[in-house]
């Protein structure tokens, strides 16, 4: 399976059902025991979650919220990129970040086209003020030598200052671009559903570790991930700033008179991409209550430091409420709910789905807020199937004694530091990840991960939670992730431009792990200490 997934000589999710074959024909499972695997309390959750992000993205709402933090921002040479940094990197916590960054890379080249075309205006203006001027440089030297030389260093000079033009808008093409793509990516790393990786982690400790008692949950990995996603972004933007832009931070926050009109004209441009939406629905407001909803019964389940609304009313005896609950409570409100108001609610335009507008009539009924044709056409359901086949993987590993055999074998790893090992797996696995799916590489990593921390006797969130999140970090090759493949297709940037600052940002983001995990990672999850759940799980 792990040969199949890198050469991809089989669809991915095709790939993940070999278990479902191999396990009952060669004696190591039933096929009963096997097929429960694929629909898990991890796979709901991700349904779940899917099932609101396509909400928002149906009914525009991240566009709404994009564009609306640009507009308060602003448009200064940093602000503007760190604008769409930001927003990405919000908007990607909680959808898919293929999405996300389809929706801001055209954004991001209104924004260009509209600079770039202010430039020229300007660059007219100058041009034919100087050929005017006798006293400029240029037509003091013109006027010292013959005309046939002149003619010559004309087209020269021109021909020179064209090109740093060209050479200074394509750097600020491919940093805008580049902050976008790298955005989308680390902003999913902040919540369990904001990319696959995660969910695979969550998935694999139920399943490997099932007396954790829920030690990942929403609240404990946004308390330790939102911070490293922070700092990651801060640092991502500094080295793209110096990269592409080419100025000092203090100097890249500096306004002039000809940069003062390049803002407003970007700004001009964001506006009125945010006046074409129009006001705010119904739709689009029921849309976002669910969603805030879900984000606070999620955080306030089982938050850890203090008994969560879950705690004694549901879960006193066992964890019968997860997250997944709660994603799949408010993921049924959206095909419950109507998408336009009730008739007392007179103050709402009566506006309904956004792909099918009509006029609701007492034989046209609204229609909910989110559709099954709608869910199913943008829910990719290859991702469940992978994930499930990951979770058969770990356990058919499990059964047949394999896992218990890998960890022996790595056995001879205690005498060096953890802090070391994890450094090293950070790096094989964010290599690993730029030539497979970041859910494979999670998928085939994690259980030998648990089974290596086992048998050395350190906690496995020590070196489980880096490694997930290293296979998010595939920042190097057009390929490795979907936002990549979108920004490289506008035809800016080049495969050596995404590999040179790829590599520092893989180094960047690994630092930025190793800092956290040793820091307020160790006293989140208690990683000073070999837990009693990781000792009871692995039989001698």
């Amino acid at each position: 399976m792990a040969l199949y997934w890198c050469t991809e000589v089989l669809p991915l999710a095709v790939t993940a059902l070999l278990p479902t074959i191999l396990f009952p024909v060669l004696g190591i499972m039933q096929s009963k025991d096997v097929c429960m695997q694929y629909l898990r309390d991890s796979n709901m959750l991700f349904v779940g979650g899917l099932m609101v992000a396509v909400a928002v993205e149906h009914w525009n709402l991240h566009k709404r919220i994009a564009l609306k933090v640009l507009l308060v921002v602003g448009v200064r040479p940093a602000l503007l990129m760190l604008g769409f940094m930001g927003v990405t990197a919000f908007l990607s916590m909680w959808i898919s970040n293929t999405a996300t960054a389809a929706m801001m890379v055209p954004i991001v080249h209104a924004v260009l086209d509209q600079l770039h075309r202010h430039d020229d205006t300007e660059e007219g203006r100058l041009k034919g003020r100087q050929d005017g001027d006798p006293g400029s440089a240029k037509q003091i030297l013109l006027q010292r030598m013959p005309s046939a030389s002149a003619s010559s260093v004309m087209c020269v000079l021109e021909m020179e200052e064209a090109d740093a033009v060209d050479e200074e808008r394509k750097r600020l093409s491919k940093g805008l671009l580049l902050s976008v793509c790298y955005a989308a990516s680390i902003g999913g790393i902040a919540t369990l559903t904001g990319t696959g990786p995660n969910l695979v982690l969550l998935g694999q400790m139920s399943q490997l570790f099932p007396q954790s008692g829920g030690v990942i949950n929403s609240a404990s990995w946004f308390a330790f991930a939102f911070p490293t996603m922070m700092i990651m972004l801060m640092m991502a933007w500094i080295l793209l700033q110096q990269v592409f832009i080419g100025r000092s931070l203090r100097g890249a926050w500096s306004c002039g008179a000809g940069q003062a009109a390049k803002e407003r004209a970007a700004r001009a441009v964001i506006g009125e991409e945010h006046r074409r939406l129009g006001p705010m629905t119904y739709g689009e407001a029921s849309v976002m209550a669910l969603f805030l909803l879900m984000v606070a019964l999620w955080f306030t389940r089982e938050p850890r430091f203090v008994d969560g609304w879950a705690s004694r009313v549901f879960n006193a005896e066992a964890e019968f409420v997860t997250d997944a609950t709660v994603a799949l409570m408010v993921a049924l409100l959206l095909f419950v709910l109507p998408s336009q108001p009730p008739k007392y609610l007179c103050c709402w335009r009566p506006n309904s789905d956004p792909g099918q507008r009509h006029t609701r009539t007492h034989f046209c009924p609204a229609l909910p807020l989110l559709t099954w044709k709608v869910a199913q056409a943008k829910i990719p359901w290859n991702i469940v199937l992978l994930l499930g086949g990951g979770f058969a993987l770990a356990k058919g590993s499990e059964e047949s004694g394999l896992s218990r055999w890998l960890g022996s074998q790595m056995t001879p790893l205690h005498s060096i530091p953890p802090w070391a090992i994890t450094v090293v797996l950070c790096l094989l696995t964010a290599t690993f990840t730029e030539c497979a799916s970041n859910v494979a590489t999670a998928t085939l990593l994690l259980p030998i991960l648990a089974s290596m921390s086992q048998s050395i006797s350190v906690n496995p969130l020590y070196v489980m939670i880096p490694c997930t999140l290293s296979a998010s970090f595939a920042f190097m090759l057009p390929v490795a992730t979907p936002p990549n493949a979108i920004v490289f297709s506008s035809g800016y940037l080049k495969v050596a431009d995404m590999a040179k600052t790829g590599v520092v940002m893989n180094i960047i983001g690994i630092a930025c792990i190793s800092v956290a995990i040793n820091t307020w990672g160790r006293v989140l999850f208690s990683l000073d200490s070999f837990p009693e759940w990781a000792n009871a799980t692995t039989p001698i």
